[in-house]
């Protein structure tokens, strides 16, 4: 399996260690951020309740809400509750817990693969090709070489390729002509991924909540390191509809719809580069700001 150095410590993160029947225990990377990312949170609970459900069972839908900021310099430890194995569907609770508390909770529904009616009214995007686009890490060093926190930011090594359709929030925060409510990104995984759909599924998660602040921020002209801004996700909703790879591309249409009172809403779909929507995404953010 070719893997970028990158994602081979993301996978390496995903390998959650047994500690007892149903209870996982996680690490974070090495560098030392003020909190963890939600992205990671989420995709090592799904792993945690992938490891206790049948693997004839795919996951289809998941809920989850972001409690307390995590501690990267302390292991996060999983619990998962087996609220139901019934005939289609299995159900796990998992919560995340550090410093004797819940820092995060998700329930997560798995079912058996059936036949069924099948229709689709939404329609991807007519959109650049992704091999058009540069990386948005050289879109940001291209644009933005006189700015440091930007360049900090592009210097940060991801393990997973994502290319702007859409305005960056730096973009839009220098110019108020490209502020919108819409975010839209090319992303996958550079490697060659084992087929375990399950892998997929959790790569996705993760990859899903890199942007969806954005999107709200976008509208604004607000961008990070920029303002006296304070963003967090709060809970964060997937729906999976089809099988997919992560490391083929897959588009992500993103939009605003609101914001207020220090929140936002942020919806998306994934689509495959066929045109298949097989991923819709839902999330609330926490958007703090001096300057508005």
């Amino acid at each position: 399996m070719r893997v970028n150095q990158a994602l081979k410590e993301l996978l390496d993160l995903l390998d959650l260690e047994p500690i007892e029947l149903d209870i996982f225990r996680g690490r974070s990377p090495a560098e030392r951020h003020q909190r963890v990312f939600g992205g990671q949170v989420a995709a090592q609970a799904l792993v945690a309740a992938g490891r206790t459900v049948p693997g004839d069972r795919l996951v289809h839908s998941l809920h989850a809400y972001f409690l307390r900021p995590g501690d990267p310099t302390v292991p996060i430890v999983y619990n998962v509750d087996r609220i139901r194995d019934g005939r289609s569907f299995t159900t796990r609770r998992i919560t995340a817990i550090q410093h004797g508390r819940a820092i995060f909770t998700m329930s997560a529904s798995f079912h058996v693969s059936e036949q069924g009616v099948h229709h689709q009214a939404a329609q991807m995007p007519d959109v650049p090709a992704p091999e058009t686009l540069p990386p948005s890490q050289q879109r940001m060093r291209e644009l933005f070489g006189d700015d440091p926190v930007v360049q900090a930011a592009a210097a940060v090594p991801r393990p997973v390729d994502t290319r702007y359709v859409t305005p960056l929030t730096w973009e839009a925060h220098r110019d108020p002509e490209l502020r919108g409510s819409r975010t839209r990104v090319w992303f996958r995984y550079d490697a060659e991924l084992p087929d375990d759909p399950l892998l997929h599924v959790v790569l996705a998660a993760y990859a899903s909540d890199y942007t969806l602040v954005d999107t709200v921020l976008l509208a604004h002209g607000l961008a990070w390191g920029t303002t006296d801004i304070m963003g967090a996700s709060l809970d964060h909703a997937m729906w999976f509809h089809g099988p997919f790879r992560a490391d083929d591309w897959l588009l992500y249409d993103q939009e605003s719809p609101w914001s207020g009172g220090a929140r936002g809403i942020a919806r998306g779909q994934m689509f495959t580069p066929a045109g298949d929507l097989v991923v819709s995404v839902v999330q609330e953010c926490l958007i703090r700001t001096k300057n508005v």
